[in-house]
């Protein structure tokens, strides 16, 4: 499979699809999705999941970023089905988001009239645009700058008007950023029994990391036995990630 840029977007299209994932990436990482989240992409894709990943630049209107992304998708999906590049005409959809991917997918499923089956939301990150932009705190107090909705006016959507019913949230051991456990409860009131939380070794850049090439010698070297290792230890939290999503995305599934 080769990513395929198609009307904006990145695209993977396994040969016998099961499904479509709608991937959003962090906010200072998801101009170019299908780099900085690449090995979790393709990983998802060798399982049967059309991959439609939108970039986005990050603004202070998170309503008209979601609005964008979510027009961006359909647009896509639109264009794969005109293609023949999709033949079946029903595949579930599901919504993939890490960080302020989270919160886009949350105001997609609050503000639009979309259906999902699902919605797996990695390390949600709602802080107020004083915590997340850097130099907001140094500029003149006068001037009000926030992101629309604000984290409360974002809470009270999703308690309100969020309809997508299944979501897998995941957190990290070593993420200080996240804010999933706030999420986790607004969500379980809301949909009582439909919502997973899981915590995996890792930190907020776990789902950022990629495939190390190691290639050996003529011989086995003590030092190609440490990047051996190396290898594995840093692909332990990411497989550990792949094997919890599609344990969600399809439970009789072997990941």
């Amino acid at each position: 499979m080769d990513w395929k840029e198609i009307r904006g977007n990145w695209v993977l299209i396994p040969r016998n699809p099961i499904g479509i994932i709608h991937f959003l990436g962090g906010a200072f990482v998801a101009t170019a999705p299908h780099l900085t989240y690449r090995w979790v992409l393709e990983q998802l894709a060798t399982k049967g999941y059309v991959v439609i990943a939108t970039p986005f630049v990050n603004t202070l209107d998170h309503i008209a970023i979601a609005k964008s992304v979510l027009l961006n998708f359909e647009r896509t999906l639109e264009r794969l089905h005109d293609s023949l590049a999709l033949r079946k005409l029903y595949l579930p959809v599901y919504g993939l988001g890490h960080s302020m991917g989270c919160k886009l997918h949350l105001l997609i499923g609050s503000v639009f009239d979309v259906e999902r089956a699902g919605n797996i939301l990695i390390s949600f990150n709602n802080y107020a645009a004083r915590d997340a932009i850097p130099l907001v705190e140094q500029l003149n107090s006068a001037i009000a700058i926030e992101f629309t909705p604000t984290p409360l006016e974002t809470n009270k959507l999703v308690q309100e008007r969020y309809n997508v019913r299944r979501n897998l949230l995941i957190r990290f051991s070593n993420d200080t950023l996240d804010q999933s456990r706030a999420l986790s409860q607004i969500l379980q009131e809301r949909f009582p029994e439909m919502v997973t939380v899981q915590t995996l070794p890792g930190t907020h850049t776990t789902p950022l990391g990629q495939d190390i090439k190691w290639q050996t010698g003529a011989s086995f070297t003590p030092f190609d036995a440490f990047g051996q290792w190396f290898k594995q230890e840093a692909y332990r939290d990411l497989n550990q990630l792949k094997t919890a999503m599609l344990l969600w995305l399809n439970p009789l599934s072997p990941p």
